[in-house]
């Protein structure tokens, strides 16, 4: 077999390759676009001094994080932050247990309650409990309802994407 044979087969084998590994990347992306599963990172848990009930707040800049006291690094351009507060309580120790998330094309539902400290906790001025997720802006939908219920469907907080 002459040397040209040689690089016509390697060629044609190469050829082979990058079309396999192009039309793979395309299936891949065929099936990325129709997956409903999104990462959802808990970015943060603690306590916050701004007061208020149970709610679920939709935070899309820095400023509307930091008027809750919550400082994360949240990538607005790509991302938004969804937090829930829960309290107010006066006694140390409480913190909140995320059980399932679950989201439809319509709705974001939340399982969650408090644990209250074992020990009883120590008295302190009034903060509430809070859980801080970061969310790709590329499943904001404007309209989807998040609600947040416990583990025996009682409401705890609801709102809608603006």
């Amino acid at each position: 077999m002459c040397r040209g044979g040689r690089r016509s087969v390697r060629a044609k084998r190469t050829a082979v390759k990058r079309w396999s590994a192009l039309a793979g990347l395309a299936v891949g992306l065929i099936l990325l676009a129709g997956c409903r599963e999104v990462r959802v990172k808990t970015l943060a848990v603690g306590t916050t001094t701004v007061l208020g009930g149970n709610q679920i707040l939709i935070v899309r800049d820095a400023e509307a994080l930091g008027k809750l006291g919550i400082h994360a690094p949240v990538h607005y351009k790509s991302e938004f932050g969804a937090v829930l507060l829960m309290g107010p309580h006066d006694r140390t120790g409480y913190k909140q247990i995320v059980e399932s998330i679950r989201a439809t094309p319509e709705r974001v539902r939340v399982v969650a309650f408090e644990q209250a400290p074992a020990d009883g906790g120590e008295p302190t001025p009034a903060y509430r409990s809070f859980t801080l997720w970061i969310v790709p802006n590329s499943v904001y939908r404007r309209g989807v309802r998040v609600e947040v219920v416990t583990p025996s469907n009682e409401p705890i907080a609801v709102t809608s994407l603006p």
